[in-house]
């Protein structure tokens, strides 16, 4: 079992390396940009609520505000940890393990990983069937 090969189904040549370091790069950049939205929206709501005296179980409007704000909250947890799971696939790419599953270490499909480039296991092993 080969551990630190660059996987097939990414491709060996440094074209290919490049090629997923700018899509990793742009996912990167597009998170930040999404975390910093969010941070903004997040903001915004607190500063709104800091204005108005909100009861949230008198006021019919507490209880929408709490909600936005627990879900910006959540979608903020989420682009973050998103983050995090992107900056892990550059690890990966740079010990040369990137597009390989961490479970069976076969090949992650080429396909998956352009909609997920930050993949960590193949379609069989992500359902729960792998080897």
């Amino acid at each position: 079992m080969e551990v630190n090969t660059f996987s097939p189904a990414v491709g060996d040549g440094p074209g290919d390396r490049i090629s997923v370091r700018e899509r990793l790069d742009a996912e990167r950049r597009d998170t930040e940009a999404r975390i910093a939205a969010l941070h903004g929206d997040f903001d915004a709501i607190v500063e709104a609520n800091a204005l108005v005296a909100v009861d949230d179980e008198h006021d019919p409007e507490g209880s929408s505000t709490a909600f936005e704000r627990a879900h910006t909250a959540s979608l903020l947890a989420r682009a973050r940890d998103h983050l995090a799971e992107v900056d892990r696939a550059l690890e990966r790419l740079e010990r040369g393990e990137y597009g390989r599953c961490e479970r069976c270490r076969e090949p992650i499909p080429p396909g998956r990983l352009e909609v997920r480039p930050a993949a960590t296991t193949c379609v069989r092993c992500a359902a729960g069937t792998g080897r």
